[in-house]
């Protein structure tokens, strides 16, 4: 298997919601978008939206729905400047994010902050030096 990632997939328990939320933030969906497969260009990858009931049935067949709002995996958004961290940060929460964790300056040397999106995915905005 290649080292690669070209997609990610999050499962949605409400469309409208999430397509909504990243409408907000000013993502232009893909052509053939729709409350059934929602998909945007993010730089190298794709990310889709997915309904979770129907991922659960093919990716987890058999398996109980998840039900808490982390799983435990966080998607990167790595920005040139502190300021830039702010401001996304800002944007996030003003189109429906919650906030997880105020921008500070990290121990490792970086400058940081999660939202969450409104199905409480976790969204890590960043400076990091050298990335």
């Amino acid at each position: 298997m290649p080292q690669l990632l070209t997609y990610i997939t999050l499962g949605a328990r409400d469309m409208a919601a999430l397509r909504a939320f990243y409408a907000g933030l000013g993502w232009q969906e893909r052509d053939g978008s729709s409350d059934e497969f929602t998909t945007y260009q993010v730089g190298g990858l794709v990310l889709a939206l997915y309904p979770l009931d129907r991922l659960g049935a093919e990716a987890a067949p058999g398996e109980p729905t998840p039900t808490a709002p982390w799983n435990g995996v966080t998607l990167g958004l790595n920005l040139d400047s502190c300021e830039a961290v702010d401001e996304a940060f800002r944007a996030a929460l003003s189109v429906g994010a919650a906030a997880v964790a105020s921008p500070v300056r990290r121990e490792w040397g970086g400058y940081s902050a999660y939202v969450a999106d409104p199905e409480g995915n976790r969204w890590e905005l960043t400076m990091a030096p050298g990335a």
